[in-house]
């Protein structure tokens, strides 16, 4: 696999089909984690009255989350489902009582919350590298969040999402770094992809912002390794 490839026959389902049948069961665990992403679009879809499954790559079918959700609404115990990740039901608990309090506040989309509960269970996993790959997808996304927002004077305190050091800095600093120069290193290079106007060729520069970060991260796991092995 290399960052040029523009002609795979190999589709995103094709690889976790593949995985399935090497993989052991912790391991496919890890590799679900990154799959929720396609589940979370059915939970969007299932809120907005959807009957079925939009996004066919999620695994959670509709009925597991209609059942889940009624059980919730009833306030009765949901069926045991190792299926459902835990921030599914804590997201319904979120909207069930939002439905029922009409007079509350709605400041952030729905979406965002569901992104901000699913980076935090990920990021309570056990895998480092996992870990660290959440948490630079999540800084990522927050900080050209928050330079779009300073762009056209929006509140970026209601579009940042996350509870972590880099989120909380951007909520409440009003510096052009947003005082993570010293935490970021790759802050510069983000701040100028988010001056770029062709949206194709900004996609493609995170993209290699973080395929530099994958190596950086292979390099040093592959550094470590061998100098155990010749100690």
């Amino acid at each position: 696999i290399t960052l040029d490839d523009s002609k795979l026959t190999y589709s995103v389902a094709d690889f976790r089909e593949e995985l399935d049948g090497i993989l052991t069961d912790a391991d496919k665990k890890l590799i679900d984690l990154f799959y929720l992403k396609f589940d979370n679009k059915n939970v969007l879809a299932y809120i907005k009255q959807s009957e079925s499954n939009p996004e066919s790559r999620g695994r959670i079918a509709y009925d597991e989350l209609d059942a889940l959700y009624k059980a919730l609404r009833e306030e009765e115990k949901p069926p045991k489902n190792n299926r459902i990740p835990a921030y599914f039901e804590r997201f319904f608990q979120l909207y069930i009582e939002n439905e029922e309090n009409e007079n509350k506040r709605q400041d952030i989309s729905w979406e965002d919350r569901l992104a901000a509960l699913y980076y935090a269970y990920a990021m309570k996993n056990s895998n480092k590298f996992v870990v660290a790959w959440f948490e630079l997808n999540l800084n990522i996304n927050n900080m050209l969040t928050a330079i779009t927002c300073r762009k056209h004077g929006l509140d970026k305190a209601e579009y940042i999402v996350g509870d972590n050091e880099v989120a909380e800095a951007l909520r409440t600093s009003n510096a052009r770094d947003f005082g993570l120069s010293d935490e970021v290193e790759y802050l510069p290079e983000l701040q100028r992809i988010a001056e770029e106007t062709d949206l194709m060729v900004r996609e493609k520069k995170i993209d290699l912002l973080k395929w530099k970060w994958l190596e950086e991260q292979t390099f040093f796991k592959t550094f470590d390794i061998e100098s155990v092995y010749a100690y």
